[in-house]
């Protein structure tokens, strides 16, 4: 089953996140990391903060939606990043 999946990347070299949707998630992110995608392109590399996936189309544009509104946002500021050493 072809699942899509909504994704939240954050930049490892700038306070910079970015929300998107896919059906090929490791293919997205290596675009964004070789500068395929013009709006990610300056704040590359990029690493996955977090993930979900939905079955439907419709399913994975609202959660999109919801997380590029401001309590949305709110929600990726407040997800736990690992902390290293």
């Amino acid at each position: 089953m072809l699942m899509f999946t909504v994704y939240v990347l954050e930049s490892e070299t700038y306070k910079r996140v970015y929300i998107g949707m896919t059906k090929d998630l490791d293919r997205r992110i290596k675009e964004h990391n070789i500068g395929k995608t013009k709006s990610t392109r300056f704040y590359r590399p990029w690493k996955v903060l977090f993930s979900e996936s939905f079955v439907t189309r419709i399913e994975a544009r609202k959660r999109e939606k919801y997380l590029k509104s401001g309590i949305g946002r709110e929600y990726i500021k407040n997800w736990p990043r690992s902390s290293v050493g």
